[in-house]
């Protein structure tokens, strides 16, 4: 399931182990996205273009800044940008408080879990970018 309009959309990765960023970056780009990835959350922010991305795919334990920080600070950048936060933590339920504040509908699609299933991703992908809440 490709969108149809993916030649246009930008993903911006972040996740501090380099080969998840690597691979997710191959697999979406032969799937026709255009993706930058970064393993440093401060250099992605640094580097974050408003205007420029549809979607953020982003580890949450991180070092120097998490996920959910460089959520916050992007956001005050730019108001409608979507995201995605992957976790290697087996219990979603620690970050039900952060969805619910964030995500007050169907916050859990906002969340996949490592190890990531490609059709997965690209499921969620496209499910988040076509959600205009």
């Amino acid at each position: 399931m490709i969108s149809k309009n993916n030649d246009k959309q930008r993903i911006l990765i972040v996740d501090d182990e380099s080969d998840i960023t690597t691979a997710l970056k191959m697999y979406l780009e032969i799937q026709g996205f255009h993706v930058d990835a970064f393993t440093d959350p401060v250099c992605a922010l640094a580097q974050f273009k408003v205007g420029f991305y549809q979607l953020l795919i982003l580890d949450i334990k991180m070092p120097e800044m998490n996920g959910f920080e460089l959520y916050t600070k992007i956001k005050k950048k730019e108001e409608t940008v979507k995201v995605i936060f992957l976790t290697a933590l087996s219990d979603m339920h620690d970050y039900d408080a952060f969805k619910k504040e964030v995500f007050p509908k169907e916050g859990a699609r906002y969340f996949i879990a490592k190890p990531i299933e490609n059709e997965e991703i690209l499921e969620r992908i496209n499910t988040v970018i076509a959600n205009t809440n």
